[in-house]
């Protein structure tokens, strides 16, 4: 892997993550009206999740469903193209959007990807666990060491 490389060439990416309590798949344009309503119903709450306390995201007066396509559209597009890995956290019963995971390349030099997630207001219990559920499989299905978990 050169520096230039999020991840070595070659390399197959998961696509998928189950436990009990949710189940990851990559994001894309088909959930976009559940994304939407999920991040916009709880901005406060993301806010103050570990990874997000800079303030940048999300826009505290939100997006349009457009503008939020627009963003959907560019996390697949980088997604198929090995830059950047952004996954939906799904409910495994009723298959609602209750969150998001990204896995991007870290801006420091220390780290070779830096992982934010978040969860609806509603379904706060789950931080701890879908952070603690992607430091394991980062640590067996990908192909990084040097992981920054935003805090956690």
């Amino acid at each position: 892997m050169t520096s230039d490389e999020f991840v070595p060439v070659g390399f197959d990416p998961p696509t998928s993550l189950a436990t009990d309590q949710f189940r990851l798949e990559p994001l894309g344009p088909q959930h976009n009206q559940a994304d939407h309503a999920a991040w916009m119903s709880s901005i406060e709450h993301i806010r103050s999740t570990p990874g997000y306390l800079d303030g940048t995201w999300p826009p505290r007066n939100g997006m349009t469903l457009e503008e939020n396509l627009n963003d959907l559209r560019r996390h697949a597009d980088d997604f198929a193209r090995g830059a950047g890995f952004t996954f939906t956290v799904l409910d495994p019963i009723d298959g609602d959007v209750i969150g998001c995971v990204y896995l991007y390349p870290s801006a420091s030099e220390d780290w070779d990807v830096t992982v934010r997630s978040w969860v609806r207001a509603d379904r706060s219990q789950l931080d701890v666990p879908l952070a603690d559920a992607l430091a394991r499989w980062l640590a067996t299905d990908w192909t990084w060491e040097r992981v920054d978990r935003s805090g956690r």
